[in-house]
């Protein structure tokens, strides 16, 4: 058996791309996307007429809505291969406009309803701020199920099992780059492998937490850098992987073995913990790092819409 099979006994293996083309020979249960993905997607020869497509159609709407339209039809074709959700993202420039995110939330959803799709096969993704926390527990309590995206600190993922949102996406190497940048010539590669990577041992933590005090929100490992972190981090809920590194493990036959497991979660000793806005905006402010790649996160999915923007405009 090789890992990817392997890895799919203990985990939901779920796959990170817009180029759903790849999706079919790793048979992932579900897809996330971002703007990021769906850019490059639109830029290769084979995408290139789905975006002519939307534009000819809707090119004459509000250039969101067009924008939103994009997004849906990407989320239809992957659709039409995996058998669960698809994660479609909110802009990013709303990320802290708790009613625009609403909206344009309700009108995701409403495209994919138009097209037969059930709401239980969506879900939207938006980022993790005080905000976009506040706007996934709104939409959940309407049934509209939610993924909160750049997640890099406890506080985030706590605030979101009070929110009572779906699915959570911790970015594991997007923390490991951090700490490795900040390390500078004095990181050790071998002593941060594996259970010791800070994005892994970050998860481990949230992991743990949920499934001590019973809390229902799933937990999806994201924004991996190696197989190491995605093995190191198999029993998780979900796991979501790039078709490079998906590659990889379907191409290796070494053992896999289990390293989150709910029940020794349950054995721990842990305190609950409870934000408000307050408290949860000073402990995000005191861990520098997840202040600073959920900004620069937030940042980076804001430019690449506006570079698909700008793509939609030429086209």
């Amino acid at each position: 058996m090789n890992q990817l099979d392997a890895l799919k006994q203990f985990t939901t293996v779920v796959a990170d791309t817009g180029d759903f083309r790849q999706l079919a020979q790793f048979k992932p249960q579900d897809a996330t996307t971002n703007p990021s993905l769906i850019l490059k997607a639109v830029q290769k020869p084979d995408y290139a007429p789905l975006l002519k497509e939307t534009m000819s159609r809707f090119g004459n709407r509000p250039l969101d809505e067009t924008m939103d339209r994009l997004l849906v039809r990407f989320g239809l074709e992957i659709l039409s291969i995996i058998p669960g959700r698809v994660s479609t993202e909110v802009d990013a420039r709303l990320s802290f406009d708790a009613d625009a995110s609403y909206s344009r939330a309700e009108r995701i959803i409403e495209l994919y309803q138009a097209e037969g799709i059930p709401v239980d096969r969506v879900l939207i993704k938006v980022a993790a701020t005080w905000e976009g926390i506040q706007t996934a527990a709104r939409l959940e309590r309407r049934g509209i199920h939610t993924n909160l995206t750049l997640l890099f600190s406890f506080c985030q993922a706590v605030a979101c099992g009070q929110a009572k949102v779906q699915l959570i996406s911790p970015f594991v190497g997007r923390i490991y780059d951090w700490y490795k940048k900040s390390a500078g010539s004095g990181w050790d590669e071998a002593a941060q492998a594996g259970a010791n990577d800070p994005g892994v041992r970050s998860v481990r933590q949230i992991y743990n937490y949920y499934k001590h005090f019973g809390i229902a929100t799933e937990v999806m490992g994201a924004s991996f850098r190696n197989t190491g972190q995605v093995l190191a981090l198999a029993g998780c809920d979900l796991l979501t992987i790039s078709p490079e590194l998906l590659a990889q493990l379907a191409a290796s036959q070494a053992p896999v073995t289990r390293s989150l497991d709910p029940s020794q979660a349950k054995d721990l000793k842990m305190e609950p913990v409870n934000y408000d806005e307050a408290s949860f905006r000073y402990a995000l402010n005191e861990d520098a790092m997840a202040t600073e790649k959920l900004s620069e996160g937030i940042r980076a999915f804001a430019a690449d819409a506006v570079k698909l923007e700008q793509l939609m405009k030429a086209g």
